[in-house]
């Protein structure tokens, strides 16, 4: 299988040494030269990486990468291979294992995220400004209405899955960047960020972890879940912190 998965980053850092992995620096327009292809080659909206985070690299793999299969994986965060033992770098998805994930499905997706006491819309406005969200639905109603009934069983949910990380079939991967950027592109022209504080400015990235179960459950298709690990030890005192300082209205 023709297989390429690019890993975001914007700095120098461990990467697979196998090659369907593809190191893209992302946002790269305007900065020192890492050494991996940047996002900003082709055509491209590197420049926008600070609203759009990961997705400037996405947009650059739909427009300009061309395999069977593409997604996207992080430079800390990567798809594990199940029931394998060693490091976390050992453990990272291989060509070999990935290609029996893709035999039984055209799409393989990181392990949901279950918040169990808030759902989604919950979650997301305890973090972030809910106009976000209600603008993305109002886009929805007036551009994709097949999307709606979706839109709100999703954001009811407990459930979803997160980080942008998905590998997909190429005609898959290239029909939802179509829909995605047309709604994220749509939002940015109509939502006023400029009292944003840096990290709410990356409001675009964070909506669109949102839109993909939308897509996925419109469309009826089928996926395979996989474990995903962050490469980094985590500290998880200050993340169970940050969130119930977000449960009782304090941004963090």
């Amino acid at each position: 299988m023709d297989i390429k998965i690019i890993v975001a980053t914007h700095k120098k850092y461990w990467m697979p040494s196998e090659d369907i992995y593809l190191p893209l620096h992302v946002g790269k327009k305007g900065k020192m030269d890492l050494g991996y292809q940047g996002d900003d080659t082709g055509d491209n909206i590197s420049e926008k990486n600070a609203h759009y985070c990961e997705l400037t690299g996405l947009y650059w793999a739909w427009k300009n990468l061309r395999a069977e299969y593409k997604g996207l994986a992080h430079y800390r965060r990567h798809f594990m291979m199940k029931g394998v033992k060693g490091t976390k770098e050992e453990k990272v998805m291989t060509k070999e294992q990935l290609e029996k994930l893709l035999l039984k499905s055209d799409i393989v997706l990181p392990n949901p995220r279950n918040y169990f006491i808030e759902t989604n819309y919950n979650q997301y406005v305890h973090a972030h400004h809910a106009e976000d969200l209600d603008y993305t639905r109002q886009i929805l109603v007036e551009k994709y209405p097949e999307y709606v009934k979706e839109y709100d069983k999703t954001m009811k949910s407990t459930i979803g899955h997160r980080f942008n990380m998905f590998i997909m079939k190429e005609e898959l991967f290239d029909q939802y960047c179509a829909w995605m950027f047309d709604v994220l592109f749509t939002l940015e022209e109509r939502l006023d960020i400029s009292d944003y504080s840096a990290y709410d400015a990356r409001v675009f990235g964070f909506v669109s972890e949102r839109l993909l179960d939308i897509w996925l459950q419109t469309n009826n298709l089928k996926y395979i879940d996989t474990p995903v690990e962050f490469m980094e030890k985590q500290n998880w005192l200050i993340k169970g912190t940050n969130f119930l300082k977000r449960k009782m209205g304090i941004r963090v």
